[in-house]
């Protein structure tokens, strides 16, 4: 497929390396020709890098098989997910679930990823319902009409809400970036 394809959220195998599209723009400069300006991260290495690609520039579509899931449980170093098929359990190394670990409630569906029988990771939902059990006390500083406070979720994930927020009350979150979105 040639670059100018890319989607964001797409898998592709780039220089033999397995790379997840983050952001991507066609640039047509003035003078010269056009290319594509992307980010994207390793999946391997976790590592985010940008690169620009020639808009002929060929690269591999990856196909990878998402299983549906069910969170269960930790231990620290292991996480615990059941098909929901079939009942069975599997185990993910935490480095495997990385920054997804402040999101991961009780009995939660997320998708498990592999390529050819590696495991990549997990993916999770764009926005997530998450209850507020704790919230900071001391608001932030300033007459500002957008004021926030921190606000403690049930992963003990801290979250930054506007004021009127409670303790007790269920928020949606953005999993990409870890911000506020709505009331639940």
């Amino acid at each position: 497929m040639e670059i100018s394809d890319v989607k964001k959220g797409m898998h592709v195998i780039i220089d033999g390396d397995l790379y997840r599209v983050v952001d991507f723009l066609h640039v047509k400069p003035g003078k010269g020709s056009a290319f594509m300006q992307t980010k994207i991260k390793n999946i391997r290495t976790g590592a985010t890098i940008e690169r620009n690609f020639n808009t002929n520039y060929k690269c591999e579509q990856a196909n990878i098989t998402r299983q549906n899931m069910q969170y269960l449980y930790n231990d620290g170093s292991v996480y615990y997910f059941m098909d929901n098929q079939t009942y069975e359990q599997m185990e993910i190394p935490a480095d495997r679930i990385g920054d997804n670990k402040n999101f991961l409630i009780d009995n939660l569906n997320v998708d498990v990823e592999s390529l050819d029988g590696e495991l990549l990771g997990i993916k999770m939902p764009e926005k997530l319902e998450m209850k507020v059990v704790s919230i900071d006390s001391s608001a932030t500083s300033g007459s500002s009409s957008n004021q926030t406070k921190d606000a403690i979720m049930e992963t003990g994930f801290v979250v930054k809400v506007p004021m009127f927020i409670n303790e007790g009350e269920t928020i949606i979150v953005t999993t990409a970036d870890g911000k506020y979105y709505s009331r639940g």
